[in-house]
């Protein structure tokens, strides 16, 4: 299916790996010009290199922290006018609810609901001029249904969810959507460091801990990255213009609802 956003430009945050590194390939192949970022400037130097190798795109690699408001002043300096934002950010480590101290809250509440709240307001009227935008907030299955010790990352990323709720609404006339992807167990370096903390609490070798968890899932595996950056570039689509303020979960069947 051609998507309609050759040419398009792209900010996808947090980039240089994982599920925003997939979503950056995916919109890369569907023709859009992306602006990478990440922290580390090896790492994510060698993911530009990467896309641009295996679709021929134009790559911006901005070295910056989107938890940082100088962080997220360099990536608009390098693409004023996006006509695509994905926000993503790494989550707090996980820790027990009785442990947790202010600060551990108000850090979790800056990277997962403050920040992605500034880069939306810094580009949704630019797109709402141009008649073109769209948003995609990476977040987590846990705001569906959280878990224990990730209590920081599913109450800012559910935060930010019924924050966003409104504008969706209210841009969505100029062909501006605003939704949001809940990705479940990934097979991404993240969920392998979190599987072997698990595994060297429980005493479980790693490849014990992979095959339990895995046993969990009803579609019996873990998520494969480009599954998840394909259902962002669709949302990024110009097909995808009568979907706004969608919650999304992709999580091999985890989330035992029906709705």
């Amino acid at each position: 299916m051609d998507l309609g956003i050759n040419g398009r430009k792209a900010i996808v945050c947090a980039s240089s790996k994982g599920l925003g590194k997939a979503c950056a390939m995916s919109l890369a192949r569907a023709g859009c010009e992306i602006f990478l970022n990440g922290r580390n400037p090896e790492v994510l130097e060698g993911a530009a290199k990467e896309i641009r190798s295996a679709t021929g795109a134009k790559v911006v690699a901005v070295v910056a922290d989107v938890g940082e408001e100088a962080g997220r002043k360099a990536l608009i300096a390098a693409c004023p006018a996006p006509d695509i934002l994905v926000n993503n950010n790494g989550g707090p480590p996980p820790k027990p609810f009785r442990t947790l101290a202010r600060q551990d809250i108000l850090a979790g509440l800056e990277a997962n609901m403050l920040a992605p709240i500034a880069l939306v307001q810094a580009v949704v009227d630019g797109m709402v001029e141009r008649g073109f935008g769209r948003i995609v907030n990476i977040t987590s299955a846990s705001v569906r249904a959280p878990i224990v010790g990730l209590d920081v990352s599913s109450g800012a990323r559910a935060g930010l969810t019924a924050f966003l709720a409104a504008i969706a609404r209210e841009v969505v006339k100029a062909n501006v959507t605003i939704n949001s992807l809940q990705p479940g167990a990934f097979d991404t370096d993240r969920l392998a460091a979190g599987m072997s903390r698990q595994a060297q609490l429980r005493g479980l070798s790693l490849s014990a801990a992979r095959a339990e968890r895995e046993a969990s899932i009803p579609a019996r595996r873990f998520g494969r990255p480009e599954e998840f950056g394909e259902l962002c570039a669709f949302l990024a689509s110009a097909q995808a213009g009568y979907i706004t303020g969608q919650n999304i979960l992709i999580d091999g069947g985890v989330f035992p609802g029906a709705f």
